[in-house]
């Protein structure tokens, strides 16, 4: 931000003059109103007053000056197409691969938690997303406590090789911020509606779904209809011919498991009764959901998520963004 005091050609009065005088001795010079006072014999009251008066009729002016590398009109774009309460946009490199515009939106995402913590959040976050442990791997411990607790929105159970991706979501994202960790002690896809039924009627999932109803906040990656390495690896990812069907419903994203389409629309099926998760309503009610996501390949589900108003912050690349508001 920039303070400039505007030169006048025409001819001044005493007191205009006087105005500008001040406030070049405040904003240019540095001067404290009392030493303005006693250097020209007037009352700090009266500079007060006439600093104020020349903001009011334009002798001063504040101008934003936008820092390198921060994308503010394209970020109030994305607000006002989507109606999001704020957008992230982050720089990358014209020629950035999937993983480098992964690391760069994950330390986007870290600094965003660290700029907007408070201490009295309770946070859900996804169990498989890969950016979501791009900004866990990026972010700084609290000095201060950053939120009361991390409760996993999807099941984090999966195949031994994958496990520890879900559970360093978590655990360090609990740790850093200084706040309790809550898991899902079930897979995100179960065989059948029968076993997901029994899962959900345990008393440790009941206390689950307790913190569900009374997040404050969720942090999502946003997942496109073709699985990640990860989530396929993991045992919670939809299989191949559910996949074709999805798609051929108009599927092209997903939330936690709950696919949308491009419109943002909920895909309902029999899938939804193997997918043990935050339910839809749950998740919606939620004041902040924060979506993490970007690179070509999650376009088309960033679009559909932001759509359907799945998301209030959105954190993405550049490149991303601007596609967005073509």
């Amino acid at each position: 931000m920039r303070i400039t005091v505007t030169h006048f050609t025409r001819p001044l009065d005493g007191q205009v003059r006087l105005m500008t005088k001040i406030a070049r001795m405040y904003h240019e010079r540095g001067a404290r109103q009392s030493e303005i006072a006693e250097a020209l014999s007037i009352s700090q009251a009266k500079v007060s007053r006439l600093l104020k008066r020349a903001e009011a009729i334009g002798i001063v002016r504040t101008t934003v000056t936008v820092a390198p590398g921060v994308y503010a009109e394209l970020e109030e774009q994305l607000e006002t197409r989507f109606g999001l309460t704020e957008a992230v946009v982050v720089d990358v490199g014209p020629d950035a691969d999937e993983a480098e515009t992964l690391a760069s939106i994950g330390a986007g995402a870290a600094a965003y938690l660290e700029a907007t913590l408070g201490g009295g959040d309770r946070i859900g976050v996804s169990s498989w997303s890969q950016t979501v442990l791009a900004m866990v791997d990026r972010l700084r411990p609290f000095t201060v406590r950053g939120a009361t607790e991390v409760v996993q929105l999807l099941g984090g159970i999966g195949a031994p090789e994958a496990q520890s991706h879900s559970n360093r979501i978590l655990g360090e994202l609990a740790r850093m911020l200084g706040a309790e960790p809550v898991y899902v002690p079930a897979p995100g896809v179960v065989a059948g509606p029968e076993i997901r039924d029994s899962l959900l009627a345990d008393p440790s999932m009941q206390e689950v779904t307790r913190h569900w109803r009374s997040l404050t906040m969720a942090i999502m990656g946003i997942g496109s209809i073709e699985p990640s390495n990860v989530l396929a690896t993991s045992g919670n990812a939809f299989a191949a011919e559910e996949r074709v069907d999805l798609i051929a419903a108009g599927a092209v994203g997903d939330i936690c498991h709950r696919i949308f389409r491009a419109d943002g629309s909920l895909v309902r099926g029999s899938l939804d009764d193997r997918i043990i998760a935050i339910p839809v309503d749950d998740l919606l009610h939620i004041p902040r959901r924060v979506g993490i996501a970007g690179g070509p390949r999650k376009l088309d589900a960033i679009h559909g998520a932001l759509a359907g108003g799945w998301v209030t912050t959105l954190i993405t690349d550049l490149r991303t963004a601007e596609s967005l508001v073509e």
